[in-house]
């Protein structure tokens, strides 16, 4: 289906995703440009061998889902089914669980096969531009993105025929300039890890990990899901939703649910007409971690809880501002805290020490006093401020390389993310619409960290 009806639909498509990556201040990896420098070299390279602008809208939006709190359906409500369909395509579905850089690649390019050769066309495109952004400024990683990039193009071949020529060319050029051989990358790159390793947390942190990490799941925080008939009129369900104040509903055929509707989407013939089927990326387990319930309301504005293959419940970002989440989210702030004391506790007093400012140091030497007085002998560490240790994981590069930042521009921008959503935590402010890319970024890593690794970026 083309977009060419919509004139509108690339400059709202651009505006969009400029705002959402604007308003989390992403920026490249080396260069440190707006965002949206990479998503405007995309959209350029697609409209360089098509005017479908529906594919020119996606390719200003692929990364919005991933990387921003819209949500494919946010990206639906805006620009229609056809280019949410292929942003959903654009998405990588792999979770930090499910193995290192290698396995998790391996999930997204299985995926990506799936694609329709308009989404496959755009990826060529966004692999064309990182790779010459990644191999000039950084020749180590270039080496694993670039057969990761050979491994894709395997996947990507019903793209259009110019792009994926261009992308071959641009693999060549590249390799020749690190002196890699193309026809050596292995299709299947199983081996490539880029990933940093983290040392393994000693068993008290171990335990606390598991248990901000296990103790509260999926079923803890769902709502039981209403369900319907599929064959009750959507009008007359629609008027039950509204009094009742569902959101979502659940909708039945022969018994079972199977699929859903949102309050909105139902407006005339039957319930049926508006089934939505369950992604999987949408379904969980009942007793899924709470991590697992963010990566997926970070694509979904909801989730849905299966218990013996039936769907009873749904989560969505709402739950999130429930009290057990907002223990969770302490919890797992506690638990990256914990991990950065021992680090820092393995480097020299003077080193670390260093990294503060005298007012800094004296608060603390002030604190340890007051706790002396008491009785309590602690070390100066253990007196510092939350915001204090991650001024010093920004400004020391061994720390930086352990939690895999590559900057100390984006620890600094992590360490702003961490304390605003303490603070909103500790003042009971609305979390979900101000810190909800900092909640998805630091479950992810708490679950990194829990298992003793931070993968690169």
């Amino acid at each position: 289906m083309s977009g060419a009806g919509d004139k509108d639909l690339v400059q709202r498509a651009r505006h969009f995703a400029t705002q959402a990556h604007g308003r989390i201040d992403q920026r490249r990896k080396y260069s440190n440009q707006p965002y949206e420098v990479h998503l405007k070299s995309v959209a350029a390279l697609v409209a360089e061998i098509c005017d479908d602008e529906e594919m020119i809208a996606a390719a200003w939006l692929h990364d919005t889902v991933e990387d921003t709190p819209a949500t494919l359906e946010d990206i639906e409500r805006e620009f229609g089914a056809e280019v949410a369909a292929l942003v959903d395509q654009l998405t990588d579905v792999s979770r930090a669980h499910d193995g290192n850089r290698a396995a998790r690649k391996a999930i997204d390019r299985a995926h990506l096969a799936q694609a329709s050769p308009r989404a496959k066309t755009v990826k060529l495109a966004d692999l064309i531009d990182n790779a010459r952004d990644i191999c000039k400024h950084d020749s180590r990683f270039a080496r694993v993105y670039l057969q990761e990039m050979a491994a894709l193009l395997e996947v990507l071949q019903e793209g259009d025929a110019r792009m994926l020529a261009r992308a071959r060319k641009t693999l060549e050029k590249q390799s020749a300039k690190l002196g890699l051989a193309v026809g050596a990358m292995s299709a299947e790159p199983e081996r490539v890890d880029a990933s940093v390793k983290l040392p393994l947390p000693n068993p008290r942190q171990q335990r606390f990990f598991e248990i901000f990490t296990q103790a509260l799941v999926a079923e803890d925080i769902a709502e039981p899901l209403p369900s319907f008939d599929g064959i009750q009129p959507a009008d007359l369900v629609a008027s039950v939703a509204r009094q009742c104040d569902y959101g979502v509903i659940g909708l039945r055929a022969s018994g079972h649910v199977e699929g859903y509707a949102l309050q909105e989407d139902l407006s005339g013939g039957l319930c049926l007409d508006h089934l939505r089927r369950f992604s999987h990326s949408q379904l969980l387990d009942r007793r899924a971690s709470l991590t697992e319930v963010v990566q997926a309301l970070t694509r979904h504005d909801y989730c849905f809880v299966r218990l013996l293959d039936q769907v009873v419940g749904v989560i969505g970002r709402a739950q999130m501002q429930l009290p057990p989440v907002r223990m969770w989210l302490f919890g797992i702030i506690t638990s990256y805290e914990m991990s950065l004391t021992e680090m820092i506790r393995r480097l020299p007093l003077d080193v670390w020490r260093a990294r503060l400012s005298s007012t800094r140091l004296e608060k603390a030497e002030q604190l340890r006093q007051t706790r002396q007085a008491m009785g309590q002998h602690v070390p100066l560490l253990d007196c510092l401020q939350l915001s204090d240790k991650l001024h010093i994981m920004a400004a020391d590069a061994q720390l930086l390389q352990q939690f895999g930042f590559d900057s100390k521009g984006k620890a600094q921008r992590v360490a702003q993310d961490i304390e605003s959503l303490r603070n909103n935590l500790a003042h009971a402010q609305d979390i979900v619409t101000h810190d909800w890319v900092q909640i998805a970024r630091l479950a992810r890593r708490i679950d990194m960290l829990a298992n003793g690794m931070s993968m690169q970026d």
